[in-house]
């Protein structure tokens, strides 16, 4: 059962990174401080909402390590390699760190709609605002600036990365309710009751 399960994370690790690098061919240049407005940031977010926080976490992982090699990840086909000396550097660390938050945040959800469709969007919220972090801290470093300036150049992101986020909660609300064992909420069969 254990080799199963791990199998199955394996599998699903797999299939949410090759998500995310075909998202890599789908990106918005803007002028402000050279950051296109990508997909792959929400689709990373929804790997943490959907897989769990620590899943989440190798998702991001294996991600960063497949463009650290050299492969082409991010947008506009560049590798990890050569995004580190560039003003993205911040978002890829974000990138590892935000579904993990977002998925141990949105793995305590109840089991009502409601409340698992709030719970998933501050998860997806809590993530995308660590990405923010992870990406002021970056602009900080590689293009001195402040890090009120850093923060204000998140400007132009923060309209579409929250229609992008509310599409992502709404993603990951439909595979929960599908899919319950993700998060080992098993289906309740009711119980027969014994006979006298």
């Amino acid at each position: 059962m254990k080799k199963n399960s791990v199998a199955l994370d394996i599998a699903y690790v797999a299939v949410f990174t090759a998500l995310i690098i075909v998202f890599a061919f789908v990106s918005i240049p803007t002028p402000t401080a050279g950051v296109p407005i990508v997909i792959q940031n929400a689709v990373i977010i929804l790997a943490g909402l959907v897989l769990g926080g620590r899943r989440g976490f190798f998702v991001g992982l294996l991600f960063m390590a497949l463009g650290l090699v050299g492969l082409p990840i991010l947008a506009g086909g560049r590798s990890a390699l050569s995004a580190i000396a560039g003003p993205t550097v911040g978002y890829l660390v974000g990138y590892i760190i935000a579904p993990a938050i977002a998925g141990l945040i949105a793995y305590r959800a109840p089991r009502n709609k409601g409340g698992m469709i709030v719970t998933l969007a501050i998860a997806g919220i809590i993530g995308l605002a660590i990405q923010y972090l992870c990406g002021s801290l970056g602009l900080m470093v590689r293009s001195d600036m402040s890090f009120g300036a850093a923060i204000l150049a998140q400007g132009p992101f923060i309209v579409p990365d929250l229609i992008k986020v509310a599409i992502m909660v709404a993603i990951a609300a439909g595979v929960h309710a599908a899919f319950p064992d993700l998060m080992g909420r098993r289906t309740q069969k009711p119980q027969l009751q014994a006979q006298n």
